[in-house]
């Protein structure tokens, strides 16, 4: 298992990763309606957007892209990061892959000069990231309008 940085060549992989793993275990926590207008949005072209102002990284398997994941500025802010775009493929959940990503991400500069980290998860992941640490941002333990959990980390 090897996790880099992200390639431009890499965004059509990462797209149809997120897009699997959205439809097969998001869904049961979101409505297909949900998971479809997310599928939209998560192209090739939104990926390559997302690279270009977050660090992203891919976790391979042998030549095969199993997970991703991304740290970029919260809002332009100098002391405040975010992780966006963690996923791992269904049939590696469970083998510490997504640890191994937000360990990386947690040694990226981004997480390095901040004070606080957020993460907008989803409720399928919001279990995963408290595991990693992380604690409901203000208390607040129910999804926003957009159906995330904001969670936060302070360093």
């Amino acid at each position: 298992m090897e996790i880099r940085k992200f390639k431009e060549t890499d965004a059509k992989e990462v797209s149809d990763l997120i897009t699997r793993t959205l439809r097969e275990v998001n869904s049961k926590d979101y409505s297909s309606d949900y998971i479809e207008n997310d599928v939209k949005v998560l192209q090739p072209e939104h990926i390559l957007e997302r690279s270009k102002w977050t660090h992203m990284y891919v976790a391979c398997d042998d030549n095969q892209i199993v997970g991703c994941g991304a740290i970029g500025p919260y809002w332009d802010k100098e002391d405040e990061s975010s992780l966006f775009t963690i996923f791992v493929l269904p049939e590696y959940h469970g083998q510490g892959i997504g640890r191994k990503i937000v360990e990386t991400l947690e040694q990226d500069e981004f997480f390095l000069r901040a004070k606080r980290i957020e993460i907008p998860a989803s409720i399928t992941a919001t279990p995963f990231h408290i595991k990693m640490g992380y604690s409901y941002k203000n208390g607040i333990n129910e999804p926003d309008e957009e159906g995330l959990l904001r969670l936060e980390k302070h360093r």
